[in-house]
């Protein structure tokens, strides 16, 4: 691509560079087809890099012609012509009237430049798996475009070589599909048949998951912050992970921390890292999960429990891409990709002023949410199919199988924990089964339903039911004492900060005045 320095010795403002990059990547991430959006492409581009008209190729290997784009009709239908021409990196043309064009021996070409006026070209290629992509900025202006223009315009086509990967992508999905396929979108993404990202597959037949994943392969082409909101256990992770793998970092380190299982005087130090004296048991310096990641992705979980001055902190490392270790003094750079996750609502942080606004704006650029397991029931099957091989493997044993009544329960319980609790309820299962085939006295599904008269209420649940209301109402009361002081409470439970909040977020009190609740 192009480098700092080269960027930032090109003509015309580094804003108006990174806020035309944001909203290109904007535009083209919400297409499969480039050409549907080039008008605007066109748009923003030039007030990136101004022009009177942009026109894209793309060629493959034998020099064929495939995709063509053109924001202005001066040029459509010409595209084609450049079939069987191979094209250089980079041409720049300070007047087309006096220098010799490539496509000169073409008539045509010289008469249509002439009658629009056309005086100055920018062209520059870029090569993607198995497509070069050509893009030219044409000028009426004589002498508009020199060499200083040339790290501009690669910053521009390297978005929209993204673009063409996108359109790429979707004729081998439409083309498989069209064959009676049945693989996902992320079988043909990933590098074979069972694909995985960590321990767990990424499974799944719904419309909601397939969205999922159709967003994940768009944005994993790009180097653009991303943010995984869901309820808890609904596979951020499984997701993040998936965007490294199928990315150009692919080779390099994903480092994850979890913001909400650190102390809060702790969690800067773990995020940025720390120098030798920087505190009293800092007997030798310690890189932090940014230098960790550095070549490779750095995924947030509970990303919402950063403190304000961890957020200010990190909001330099997405501004700037660079950082202190507490302690110290030299500026480090972070060349990392930001995944974030939250199962919070980041906007209602916000309006808490618990979270910077302009963090979320910078961690929001690319936002995916996955939805809970009772909102795609089609991935239940698949899913418990899936997990069923993956415990067999780790038991040593032959995968079991489900009876009709289990695979009916597993349909009708509604899995307030998600992925997570069909997991953990599986590998229970095929414990107590020993081996067998798995029924419902096996699945113990308890609590909520779609249909509750259909799940025999048991001791044990009902034990579990009191145990949490008593809980509950033991957190409401001391928080009352306490006036509403979190770390007060919190000490006089027994419990980390962490802890508290991870128990206000269960029982649904983290939003509500503790006068209020009942």
């Amino acid at each position: 691509m192009f480098t700092a320095e080269q960027l930032a010795s090109a003509p015309g403002s580094l804003s108006a560079y990174f806020e035309g990059s944001h909203d290109l990547l904007h535009t083209i991430a919400g297409v499969l087809d480039i050409r549907s959006v080039f008008p605007r492409v066109s748009e923003i581009a030039g007030r990136m890099l101004p022009h009177d008209a942009l026109t894209m190729s793309c060629q493959d290997e034998d020099l064929n012609v495939h995709v063509e784009a053109t924001s202005s009709d001066d040029f459509r239908g010409l595209m084609s012509d450049l079939a069987g021409i191979p094209m250089a990196a980079e041409l720049v043309i300070g007047d087309l009237s006096k220098e010799t064009f490539p496509l000169g021996e073409r008539p045509y070409w010289r008469e249509r430049i002439d009658a629009h006026g056309y005086r100055s070209l920018l062209r520059v290629a870029m090569q993607t798996r198995d497509r070069l992509v050509g893009v030219a900025f044409w000028s009426k202006q004589a002498n508009a475009y020199d060499s200083r223009h040339v790290p501009l315009a690669r910053g521009i086509v390297d978005h929209l070589a993204v673009g063409v990967s996108h359109e790429r992508l979707a004729t081998t999905v439409s083309t498989d599909r069209s064959r009676g396929q049945t693989e996902s979108h992320t079988r043909m993404a990933s590098p074979g048949p069972g694909f995985r990202t960590g321990d767990k597959n990424i499974v799944g037949e719904s419309a909601e998951w397939d969205d999922v994943l159709n967003k994940a392969v768009h944005v994993a082409k790009t180097d653009t912050t991303v943010l995984v909101t869901g309820e808890s256990g609904t596979g951020k992770e499984v997701i993040a992970r998936f965007i490294h793998r199928v990315s150009a970092r692919g080779q390099g380190p994903f480092v994850a921390l979890n913001c909400a299982a650190l102390p809060e005087q702790l969690l800067e130090s773990e995020l940025f890292g720390y120098e030798r004296g920087a505190f009293t048991s800092a007997q030798q310096a310690k890189p932090g999960q940014i230098e960790l990641a550095s070549g490779g992705v750095l995924f947030l979980d509970e990303v919402t429990e950063m403190s304000l001055a961890a957020q200010a902190k990190f909001l330099r490392v997405l501004q700037e891409r660079e950082f202190q270790r507490l302690g110290g003094t030299r500026v480090l750079k972070a060349n990392i990709r930001v995944i974030a996750a939250s199962n919070r609502d980041l906007r209602k942080a916000v309006e808490r002023g618990t979270f910077r606004e302009d963090l979320f704006y910078r961690l929001q650029v690319f936002d995916i949410n996955i939805p809970p397991l009772r909102e795609r029931r089609a991935d239940i099957l698949p899913l418990s199919e899936a997990m069923l091989q993956e415990i067999a493997k780790t038991f040593g044993r032959t995968p079991a199988s489900l009876t009709q009544s289990a695979r009916h329960a597993l349909l009708d319980h509604d899995w307030p924990g998600n992925v997570r609790e069909l997991r953990n309820a599986l590998e229970r299962a095929v414990i107590l089964s020993d081996g067998a085939m798995i029924g419902t006295e096996h699945l113990a599904l308890h609590g909520a339903s779609k249909s509750s008269a259909d799940v025999p209420t048991s001791s044990a649940a009902v034990l579990t039911t009191n145990l949490r209301a008593f809980e509950r109402d033991t957190i409401v009361q001391v928080l009352r004492e306490c006036r509403g002081n979190k770390a007060r409470a919190a000490k006089r439970l027994g419990l980390t900060r962490t802890q508290l909040y991870s128990r206000l977020r269960k029982y649904g009190l983290e939003e509500e005045p503790i006068a209020a609740v009942a």
